[in-house]
């Protein structure tokens, strides 16, 4: 039995590479290849790295709306990972998902009430006035009115239509929220209003989220401790001060040294990678970044680092360490 809320052990997703007439597999693109982490109750992870580096894919098979090739994910104590039918619809109510861009997300012949309340109507918790009242209660959560249910999403802005998915996700009183991207489609001065509704609405309901993103600044601002992936691995986690001041891993340095302006003048020099990100259908042998690493030796070519613990809390994959 665990503490955690969340625990995802050795998770592995390969999309097969099929050729031919037949649609033989003639290899696989390895996505997601061995990601261990785990969330707290009230906690906030972040997850960050390059685009194509697994990690919507790692959020998409936590919510299980992708089935993973391989590893574990428990939930709450339960294992999840080959629940199927009523078993993972009764799970599933514990946890949802904000995504990405709040205009495809939500049905636009719907309205916001129906949006809104259709997990009710499908788990049949509530029904009638009830289920007025509940969507009239989020919606003023969000910082909507009760009166917007009867629109429909097109009339919304950006980021109004993001507070109604926010709304969505809490309908059924989760644990835990998985916020892919939510707000990287927004214009910054709304992607603020937004995460500073998501810091409130944590406190308010004791929710866990797991926060993806490609913009470190975000995460630093919204997350306790951070993630971060490389070609479908995770090379470091820790919590964000430590990770934010000291990072460990040659390419957090990296992401940082280019991402984040130092808070003294020569804090951090920067850290210019040389090469591209290698293909996912055929990754390199030994440590996924010695590629392009700059202070890689003779073992990064030919062992793969394992995620281990230097300090406290401070986990790295990587050789040097």
């Amino acid at each position: 039995m665990t503490d955690h809320l969340l625990e995802v052990k050795e998770l592995k997703k390969y999309f097969p590479i099929t050729a031919g007439v037949m649609k033989r597999t003639v290899g696989h693109v390895k996505a997601v290849d061995g990601v261990s982490f785990f969330v707290d109750p009230g906690e906030t992870l972040g997850i960050v790295g390059e685009s194509g580096c697994g990690k919507s894919t790692t959020g998409r098979m936590i919510m299980r709306v992708l089935d993973s090739t391989a590893g574990s994910i428990y939930f709450d104590g339960e294992n999840i990972t080959r629940l199927h039918g009523r078993k993972l619809r009764r799970i599933r109510t514990k946890f949802q998902m904000v995504f990405q861009d709040p205009y495809a997300s939500l049905n636009p012949k719907m309205t916001i009430r129906e949006v809104i309340s259709e997990p009710l109507v499908v788990n049949k918790m509530l029904s009638g006035r009830q289920v007025v009242d509940r969507v009239a209660t989020l919606l003023e959560t969000v910082g909507l009115r009760p009166d917007d249910m009867m629109r429909y999403p097109h009339e919304f802005s950006g980021g109004q239509r993001q507070r109604i998915g926010i709304a969505r996700a809490l309908t059924l009183n989760p644990k835990l929220v998985v916020a892919d991207e939510a707000v990287s489609a927004l214009d910054v001065s709304i992607q603020s209003q937004i995460l500073n509704l998501m810091v409130d609405l944590k406190h308010q309901f004791n929710l866990s989220y797991i926060f993806i993103s490609h913009n470190l600044a975000v995460v630093r601002h919204i997350s306790d401790r951070v993630g971060v992936m490389y070609l479908g691995h995770m090379v470091e986690i820790s919590p964000k001060t430590d990770l934010y001041d000291n990072p460990l891993h040659p390419y957090t340095q990296a992401l940082l040294s280019a991402a984040l302006e130092p808070k003294r003048k020569g804090q951090r020099q920067r850290m210019i990678l040389r090469g591209d990100v290698p293909s996912p259908a055929n990754p390199p042998a030994g440590c996924p970044f010695h590629t392009r690493c700059p202070q890689a030796i003779e073992q990064c070519r030919t062992q793969r680092p394992v995620l281990q613990q230097v300090r406290p809390a401070h986990f790295v994959a990587c050789h040097l360490y």
